[in-house]
């Protein structure tokens, strides 16, 4: 019983050491890879954590707790359907540990259709360059 007793209590410090000193967040920012939101597909919402140390760090839906006036989460991903009834879509991302800690968002749904086609090599090559040259006075 002596040694149950131990081990029980080396994992309980363990435990109350790693939460003590493991670093919180302390403040949350989106860090989107897009203006707007296609339609039909999966949307992934990415959000920055800065730590108490100062270091920034990705989060995820086990750190966050997601919501949209429209469609619907996956983890961070946001689904939205093909034909969507709306224009825009609220997003909300609130911190779990810390609920005063919340993100809110207006993205708007792109309009346009992706016509799925790349140009070539030729046609990128063949088109005139749109960069400026610099002359030396």
């Amino acid at each position: 019983m002596n040694r149950r007793k131990s081990i029980l209590t080396l994992f309980a410090f363990l435990f109350f050491y790693q939460v003590s000193f493991s670093q919180k967040v302390d403040s949350i920012y989106f860090n989107l890879y897009t203006d707007s939101l296609k339609k039909g597909t999966y949307n992934y919402i990415n959000v920055i954590g800065k730590l108490t140390n100062g270091q920034y760090r990705p989060l995820d839906s086990t750190q966050l707790v997601f919501n949209s006036s429209y469609g619907k989460f996956t983890g961070n991903s946001l689904w939205l359907p093909f034909d969507p009834e709306v224009e825009k879509v609220e997003l909300t991302v609130t911190l779990r540990r810390n609920p005063t800690r919340m993100l809110r968002r207006t993205i708007y749904i792109k309009k346009a259709e992706d016509n799925g086609e790349l140009q070539t090599v030729d046609e990128i090559l063949s088109e005139p360059s749109r960069s400026k040259k610099w002359k030396k006075n």
